[in-house]
């Protein structure tokens, strides 16, 4: 590794077309933070592979769903691993990164998820319900999410798309971690309005739930955020494992919350080089 400031190339989407959000925003005002620490350079998830060689790692920050670029993405992971590009966070995570078998694993081992299946011939292990949840396995963002009777599940669960229970929750809430360390949690008091995110104090038992599915993922530096829902029990229940790119909703902080994550990571990621 060579002496003196690193270089990244950041990966982001800057034109992505987030729903009530602006993605870009995040990327500017973080990387105007890490410059101050690392030589930085930002480009499109569709440049990546061409670029990376160039670089002492890459950041996949805010890239959008991989859907988008399905086939850039896989030639980018490919060489990645072929080369041994220092990626960041490191292309070993078990949860979204690897797709959403996860759910259904973590649902057949009795962990506190949202009940997940994908057959016709498993719906019994799914609590009945007045709806469902239906999604593809390989959508991101909400995309070919629907909502539908019990009546339909027939048809509609052929392995290749996730069945869950329609959860009438009390809220979502979010944790958002640097390698295992807790930074922050953010949550939406407001089911219909889930992207209006206040600060959320989490209590010791909401910790060490999320703390469970960090740990599970064994991931030991980069970005995750573990976001769950308050099931009508009181019971707090995972709805996904970001281990990506998930966005941080850093604009939902104050300045001093914005700034002690830009430490965080700008630490994680010096132990990463140094690695």
């Amino acid at each position: 590794m060579p002496e003196g400031r690193h270089r990244l190339l950041y990966v982001t989407d800057l034109a992505y077309p987030a729903r009530g959000r602006r993605y870009c925003d995040e990327d500017i005002r973080l990387t105007a933070r890490l410059r101050d620490d690392f030589d930085l350079a930002l480009c499109h998830p569709r440049d990546a592979a061409a670029l990376m060689d160039a670089f002492d790692a890459v950041v996949v920050r805010n890239s959008g769903p991989v859907l988008a670029h399905r086939d850039a993405y896989d030639d980018f992971r490919a060489r990645a691993l072929r080369d041994g590009v220092r990626v960041y966070n490191p292309l070993t995570g078990r949860a979204d990164m690897a797709g959403k078998q996860y759910l259904l694993d973590l649902s057949a081992e009795g962990r506190p998820v949202i009940p997940t299946v994908d057959r016709a011939g498993d719906l019994h292990r799914l609590p009945a319900a007045d709806r469902y949840v239906v999604k593809p396995k390989l959508g991101a963002d909400s995309i070919g999410l629907r909502v539908v009777s019990g009546a339909e599940l027939g048809g509609l669960a052929d392995g290749t798309v996730l069945v869950q229970p329609h959860i009438d929750f009390a809220y979502e809430v979010s944790f958002y971690f640097v390698d295992h360390d807790f930074q922050y949690a953010l949550y939406a008091p407001d089911p219909d309005r889930r992207w209006e995110l206040r600060p959320y104090e989490p209590t010791a038992a909401d910790l060490e739930f999320a703390r469970g599915f960090i740990a599970w993922n064994a991931l030991e530096h980069g970005i995750q955020r573990v976001d769950a829902c308050r099931a009508p029990d009181g019971r707090l229940l995972l709805v996904e494992l970001e281990d990506l790119n998930p966005y941080l909703s850093l604009d939902a902080l104050p300045a001093e919350r914005q700034e002690a994550f830009a430490t965080a990571m700008t630490a994680s990621l010096r132990r990463f080089l140094a690695g």
